[in-house]
């Protein structure tokens, strides 16, 4: 007779939650994109969200220092979390001299790895089930 167990919910973990915020940053700055081509105010907004989306990719490098680290976790959050902190600091270099040509290519660029990232980590937690128990 075989029992069958479910999946407890689990509670977002900080590399999770991080990394959601990083996500939803970049998406915020494309949206301010758009509002700086149409309205006077726009630009302040985008400069404001630039300022968060590099908190949130510093964040990002903290909480998965700290998840592998301590934890024995896998070093590879790290290693993205790495390389998004090095894109964000090229974005905002790029801002800054208003060289558009490269600045909203690899916004785009970001926002995919950010989402990827984001579906990577929550798959990896969402699908693991307890084992069948077999009596």
């Amino acid at each position: 007779m075989a029992v069958r167990t479910t999946a407890a919910p689990r509670t977002p973990t900080f590399l999770q939650i991080t990394i959601s915020l990083q996500t939803l940053a970049i998406l915020f700055q494309a949206v301010t994109a758009l509002v700086t081509v149409t309205t006077a105010h726009g630009e302040v907004l985008h400069s404001v969200g630039a300022r968060v989306m590099y908190g949130a990719s510093m964040v990002y490098l903290l909480a998965a220092v700290l998840a592998w680290r301590p934890g024995g976790g896998p070093a590879r959050p790290v290693l993205y979390a790495t390389g998004f902190l090095v894109l964000a600091s090229a974005q905002v270099v790029l801002g800054i001299a208003h060289v558009l040509w490269v600045h909203v290519p690899l916004g785009v660029l970001m926002f995919s790895l950010s989402v990827l990232a984001l579906g990577r980590s929550l798959s990896g937690r969402r699908l693991s089930a307890r084992p069948v128990a077999r009596v």
